[in-house]
């Protein structure tokens, strides 16, 4: 499934301060903490704890955040559907990364081992 450009655009523009606060609802609710969902964040983006507090306070859109983001060689392993996309298929840079941080958020979620949602071994 092919994302479009006004669609893609209007993820970019919205701040990740504005989705965090889901993020922390969605892992908590499901028995995870917020401990773990920065290091899933750190090991996607390369973002310690003091970084991302400060990108919160800024209020930067996606794109600004992946952007600034050193983005972890081993996002190819990243796969699967999320949001109705495969992420291994989204051709557009920022929506591909904001997807992954989508998965590996769902994946934590979802009770996966964080070897697994950090594609170690």
């Amino acid at each position: 499934m092919e994302t479009t450009p006004k669609n893609d655009d209007r993820i970019a523009k919205i701040a990740f301060a504005s989705v965090y606060p889901h993020y922390i609802t969605k892992v908590e609710s499901k028995g995870r903490t917020k401990e773990e969902l920065h290091e899933v964040i750190a090991w996607l983006t390369g973002f310690d704890a003091r970084k991302l507090q400060e990108l919160i306070d800024e209020k930067v859109t996606f794109e600004t955040f992946f952007k600034r983001a050193k983005l972890n060689p081993n996002t190819q392993l990243i796969t699967g559907v999320i949001c109705g996309y495969r992420v291994e298929e989204i051709s557009t840079p920022w929506t591909q990364q904001i997807r992954y941080l989508d998965k590996l958020v769902d994946e934590l979620a979802k009770g996966k081992k964080m070897e697994k949602i950090l594609r170690k071994g």
